[in-house]
């Protein structure tokens, strides 16, 4: 069968056919030698080492080793492809680097950087990969390789709008980071430390001293005890009850796709593990201390083993959006790490959860608090959304834009 000529997707104005080439009859290909090890250095004004995977970030080179000996070098501009575990991974360099021999360095503009890109994530790079201790492609497999491009002129108005897609990918990857370390910040500063009875940033109007209440003061907290326990067979793909697993919990929330369902008379079991909008969830075994807050909950559902229903006994007292978050912070986690019982596999036992320290401030502040972290943690969400969305969108026009 005759191959395609032209993509699926392409701007207006361009018709003529793409043809076929060997990447090294289009482009200059370096394949990287490895300086001596004695000459590896942490010292910035030594040449940057580049030598595989390792040392590219979102797609470009992060200094992370130097060296004193230029053995082979690509400069700035240049694409860089790990060619060793794992091969085909793709980025560029802003700096003159020194390349070692887990890297090639391809003179190539925008356009075949993306083409490059799209063969790494259609796995076509692995395929090629050889090596019985672990995959890596050598000087033929690249230079050999056959890729199908248009004129010139059409490679830089594709070029350009991958480049131009990219950057919007960065800016919300660089937001959503940017806002999960806020939040940590914020985490940190607005809730008491060690000894201290205020936190050091508090909203205006709130003057009270906090105080600090052990979990099992203010919470009820149930499990799926022992000989409840479901078998894998009473698993069911679908149903009219919900059945929550600790391996459904997703960034502090449920990811209903991915629960099972139960039968009527495994939900009405036991009413203490019934769960609804606004219940506390967190893992007991396992991945230990995770927490999820319900919402978006639009049927009947209980828990399955590993999980404890975490549950205000006085609503007046504790908003439960403050009581997620505080959850949700590194505190618990602290905790958990010190006091988890278990060999390889670790168990927060009920008895150790109960102790667990609450600082508490009044109802009023709560809800404050509660309500500032719940909307970064939209916002967080939103950036995070759409940077994904964008990876996506990206994904789908390259195998659309490109033979």
């Amino acid at each position: 069968m005759e191959k395609k000529k032209v993509p699926e997707i392409r701007f207006e104005g361009f018709t003529d056919d793409w043809e076929q080439y060997k990447l090294d009859d289009i482009v200059q290909i370096t394949m990287g030698q490895s300086p001596d090890g004695s000459t590896y250095s942490d010292k910035p004004s030594d040449y940057i080492l580049v030598q595989g995977n390792a040392d590219l970030k979102n797609g470009w080179v992060e200094p992370r080793v130097w060296t004193t000996q230029v053995t082979k070098k690509a400069e700035v501009g240049d694409l860089i492809m790990s060619v060793r575990a794992p091969a085909g991974a793709m980025g560029k360099t802003a700096y003159n680097v020194v390349i070692g021999r887990g890297v090639a360095a391809i003179k190539g503009n925008e356009f075949i950087y993306q083409l490059l890109v799209k063969m790494d994530s259609n796995e076509y790079w692995k395929i090629l990969s050889c090596g019985s201790t672990f995959e890596s492609l050598n000087s033929d497999n690249i230079k050999n390789t056959n890729v199908i491009i248009p004129k010139k002129d059409e490679q830089e108005t594709i070029g350009l709008f991958f480049n131009n897609l990219d950057n919007l990918i960065t800016f919300y990857q660089h937001k959503y980071e940017k806002l999960k370390l806020f939040k940590e910040a914020m985490l940190d500063k607005m809730f008491p430390k060690n000894g201290e009875k205020v936190p050091e940033i508090r909203f205006k109007g709130f003057t009270d001293d906090w105080e600090q209440r052990k979990l099992s003061e203010i919470t009820t907290m149930h499990a799926r005890i022992g000989w409840q326990n479901l078998r894998t067979s009473e698993f069911l793909d679908n149903g009219d009850y919900m059945l929550i697993t600790g391996t459904d919990f997703e960034d502090g929330a449920i990811n209903y796709a991915t629960c099972h369902y139960v039968e009527r008379e495994r939900y009405e079991q036991d009413k203490h593990i019934q769960v609804s909008n606004g219940s506390i969830l967190i893992t007991k075994d396992g991945t230990l201390g995770k927490v999820a807050y319900i919402q978006g909950l639009s049927m009947p559902a209980t828990l399955n083993a590993g999980v404890f229903n975490v549950v205000i006994k006085n609503e007046n007292e504790v908003d439960n959006k403050y009581l997620y978050q505080y959850l949700k912070a590194p505190f618990l986690m602290d905790y958990v790490d010190k006091k988890a019982t278990g060999g390889t596999i670790k168990h927060l036992n009920q008895n150790i959860l109960v102790d667990f320290p609450v600082d508490m401030s009044t109802k009023a502040e709560q809800q404050a608090i509660g309500q500032y972290f719940d909307n970064l943690d939209r916002l967080v969400t939103l950036h995070h959304h759409k940077y994904e969305k964008l990876k996506l969108f990206k994904e789908a026009m390259l195998n659309k834009m490109f033979i």
